[in-house]
């Protein structure tokens, strides 16, 4: 059995790391920042469509959405794999 609680908070932690991540890439390794973020999406130049300005009010919104979706959707990952595990 997974703890639905602990498995939202790893990948809700995950998530905000991996955003900080690509972040803080932008203006110290533009190169690398557009290879990885380009990857995800199977090499289509998606990092050009990427915020030339980053302001923080739109940083603070998008990591915390990112962090409540990832914890919603660990937490529905979890309980679901408990349900189908039993």
């Amino acid at each position: 059995m997974l703890s639905e609680f602990a498995f939202a908070n790893a990948l809700a932690i995950l998530t905000g790391l991996v955003y900080l991540l690509f972040i803080v890439l932008v203006p110290l390794a533009p190169g690398l920042f557009r290879v990885l973020f380009n990857a995800q999406f199977l090499g289509a130049d998606v990092a050009s469509l990427f915020p030339k300005k980053i302001f923080f009010a739109n940083f603070v919104a998008t990591l915390v959405t990112l962090a409540v979706s990832a914890w919603l959707f660990g937490f529905a990952w979890a309980w679901l794999y408990n349900l189908l595990a039993r």
